[in-house]
């Protein structure tokens, strides 16, 4: 009997320890369980309505599902993007906090003389997602003409009348309408502002008379007549648009600037973590819903990996900084 009783005892001292075992290791794994219930921060230093915006909006579902998580869009605009690039590569690299920039994270260095942040070593570039059209556009009250002779000879009819919107000095939009102005050898005044969304609303306004925009953050005001596009800044005409000429063919031979957008997360951010977000990015836009959605904003898809993408972005850094140069932009 004794023996008995000896070995009931050690069976359950046995079966304790095995359970201590065993909640010692789910407590091990609590936190990185936790952290993917955790929803992901997608930074945009851009203003609501943007094109990236709309884009980001666009396909954030489809990629909380191929993630597992919730995927909150926070928009950070100001400073033409600094402010939130600011915010993105001062998080945590976990894996929790990623962005959508756009052409402008790559000019930052050539017009201005200081950064808070330095943009190809301070993120991890995940994947360049793919491109929007861009168009010259223009209030149809202050500027009546259909076309590019059409707002040219008005331009060089009054010197120093009209100006042109930008949504930040330095950014894509204000580089495309200064190649535009330098290619029709006419001067407008520059208005820059905080953003796509209030430089829509004043060209709707009135109060600026042309820009350059991203066909998906414009795209109910052309139909509304609120805004008319002059032409697509890029070589063939866009699908989505296709009454919409090009700056090319009507006489700017050669006239292109893409709007791209891509995908970063902090610098540091380990291989695995690159990886799974960059296969999510895969399967998000592989979704028939995004696709739809991508085709009727005009965009077009072309998925980077990483390693590519960090040398798309040190080949674009190279292109805007000519750019500028030839704007005659000054760093600030």
């Amino acid at each position: 009997m004794q023996e008995d009783q000896w070995s009931r005892t050690r069976r359950a001292l046995l079966a304790r320890l095995g359970q201590g075992a065993l909640g010692l290791a789910a407590w091990s794994v609590a936190p990185a369980l936790r952290a993917q219930d955790r929803p992901i921060r997608m930074i945009l230093p851009l203003s609501v309505g943007s094109g990236v915006d709309t884009i980001t909006r666009a396909f954030s579902p489809a990629l909380a599902q191929a993630l597992g998580q919730p995927v909150v869009v926070e928009n950070q605009p100001g400073a033409g993007g600094i402010v939130g690039t600011q915010a993105l590569v001062r998080a945590t690299p976990d894996g929790l906090t990623l962005g959508m920039v756009s052409n402008n994270h790559v000019i930052f260095p050539t017009v201005f003389k200081s950064l808070p942040f330095d943009p190809l070593k301070d993120i991890t570039p995940i994947s360049v997602v793919g491109a929007s059209p861009l168009l010259v556009v223009a209030n149809p009250q202050r500027i009546p003409a259909r076309d590019v002779d059409g707002v040219v000879a008005l331009l060089k009819a009054k010197p120093g009348h009209y100006n042109h919107a930008s949504s930040g000095n330095g950014t894509i939009l204000h580089l495309a309408v200064e190649m535009f102005l330098q290619r029709a050898g006419v001067q407008t005044r520059h208005i820059p502002y905080k953003g796509v969304g209030p430089m829509v609303t004043d060209l709707i306004g009135g109060q600026v008379d042309i820009g350059v925009l991203s066909l998906p953050s414009v795209q109910t005001q052309l139909q509304a007549g609120t805004l008319r596009a002059i032409g697509v800044c890029d070589l063939a005409r866009t699908p989505a648009a296709p009454d919409i000429p090009t700056i090319a063919e009507q006489g700017m031979d050669g006239f292109e600037v893409a709007g791209w957008f891509a995908a970063v997360a902090p610098a540091g951010l380990s291989g695995t973590q690159v990886q799974r977000v960059y296969g999510g990015l895969q399967r998000a836009f592989d979704d028939a819903r995004v696709k739809a959605a991508m085709a009727a904003q005009g965009n077009t898809i072309w998925l980077r990996d990483p390693a590519a993408t960090a040398a798309f972005f040190e080949a674009e850094r190279r292109k805007y900084a000519q750019v500028a140069q030839a704007a005659g932009l000054q760093a600030t």
